[in-house]
């Protein structure tokens, strides 16, 4: 590699890659930065370090590592990017994805040079053109620090998702298809308003055919989409549902895929309110749609604490939404937080006499502890832990397959943090 390029290397691990692939697509939307690049995709340590050792020390001065990574994660990034740093101190780091997002200072003092904050197709391609030419600048959605200063570049723009892939085309980095960004609902622990604002937008119909027919042709058949909210899909506000958008989108791409193909919504890697379901959005998955599984979020059992997190709907939502997308043969996971703040001994008694209840229906439970997430309203409270009662549930129902998630991992990362 003798040429002038500057190099990228995406740590492209799983459960980190959406992101990546939109950045991709957004620097093939212009010739003359992709053309100025060579991409590297590395998933572990052992494989990053493999490209940069076969880097000159030269080549190296121009190599940028990308990361993006969750607060979940933050310990082990951290580390590896001191790491990084330490070994090949004349490479650039640039952390980006929610944590960072959330905390660039603390990502910049732990071995980064600089962070993508929130949304990044505008901001990172804009950073990259002022990066070709050695420039370190001032960039909307970009903090950095220069001669001791801390640069915080200003927020980054909202983006129009028409005016840019929601993958990448020339690196065959396939995933779903983001149709909506943003969430007015403002829940107390999300950060998702906070990186991408309250007010809604979408991808429009004619885009979203147009990548599931680029799929299609590559010979994928199973459809899947990312949405804070799918039943939410064309609506204004993001909170009344739009029926006819819904529709013309599911009938369209049904239309397109013809029998062999398949749609999945409302299912990983989206979710849907339980306020959303109803007899008319379970119908309009019946007739168009693929999946025999919805996911939604509970969160508590407690109405009071419902409140609390500003979460927007009630216990009787869920209870109704449950047993209604059941009637439809619907499988549902549903999600839940221990250790909320506010938290105290009937909300947890709620809870579980709720979940209880929610199996007998035939639901799974998705579990979770409590973490706190950067500048979200819950921000600087305690990370959680999971109540003994509720210990005492999962215990109960984990081996008959009624529960599952990572909370285990996440009250031994609060625990961590609460000690740093």
């Amino acid at each position: 590699m003798k040429d002038k390029k500057v190099n990228l290397i995406f740590y492209y691990k799983k459960g980190n890659r959406y992101g990546f692939n939109a950045l991709l697509g957004a620097l093939e939307t212009f010739d003359n930065l992709i053309d100025s690049v060579n991409i590297f995709f590395s998933e572990n340590e052992k494989d990053l370090k493999y490209i940069l050792y076969s880097l000159s020390k030269e080549e190296r001065e121009k190599t940028l590592i990308l990361f993006s990574f969750f607060s979940t994660q933050k310990i082990s990034f951290f580390d590896l990017a001191r790491k990084i740093k330490k070994e090949f101190e004349e490479i650039r780091l640039l952390g980006g994805g929610p944590h960072p997002s959330g905390e660039p200072l603390e990502t910049i003092k732990n071995g980064f040079d600089y962070v993508l904050r929130g949304e990044g197709e505008k901001s990172f391609t804009d950073f990259l053109r002022a990066f070709l030419k050695g420039e370190e600048r001032e960039v909307k959605g970009i903090s950095f620090l220069k001669s001791g200063k801390f640069h915080n570049g200003g927020k980054g723009e909202k983006i129009n998702l028409d005016l840019f892939p929601p993958f990448s085309l020339k690196y065959e980095k396939f995933g779903p298809i983001e149709i909506t960004r943003g969430c007015p609902f403002v829940c107390y622990y999300c950060q998702t308003p906070q990186l991408f604002g309250a007010k809604v937008r979408h991808r429009s119909i004619d885009n979203i055919l147009k990548y599931v027919e680029i799929l299609k042709n590559r010979g994928m058949r199973d459809m899947r989409f990312i949405s804070p909210n799918a039943f939410s899909y064309g609506s204004e506000d993001g909170k009344e549902i739009n029926y006819d958008a819904l529709e013309t989108l599911l009938k369209e791409m049904k239309k397109l895929l013809g029998e062999r193909g398949k749609i999945f919504f409302g299912t990983f890697p989206s979710e849907v309110r339980p306020e959303h379901v109803n007899e008319r959005t379970l119908e309009l998955l019946n007739r168009y749609t693929d999946n025999k599984r919805l996911v939604m979020g509970a969160q508590t059992g407690s109405n009071k604490l419902l409140k609390k997190i500003h979460r927007g709907h009630s216990v009787e939502d869920a209870r109704r939404a449950v047993r209604l997308a059941r009637k439809y043969n619907y499988s549902v996971d549903i999600d839940f937080i221990f250790g909320l703040p506010f938290e105290d001994e009937q909300d947890i008694s709620d809870s579980v006499d709720f979940m209880e209840e929610l199996i007998s229906y035939g639901a799974r439970i998705h579990a979770h502890t409590f973490m706190p997430l950067p500048q979200t309203p819950f921000s600087k409270s305690l990370p959680g832990k999971i109540p003994e009662r509720v210990r005492k549930f999962i215990n109960r129902y984990l081996p008959k397959g009624k529960i599952f998630g990572d909370w285990r991992e996440q009250e031994k990362i609060g625990e961590i943090l609460k000690k740093s």
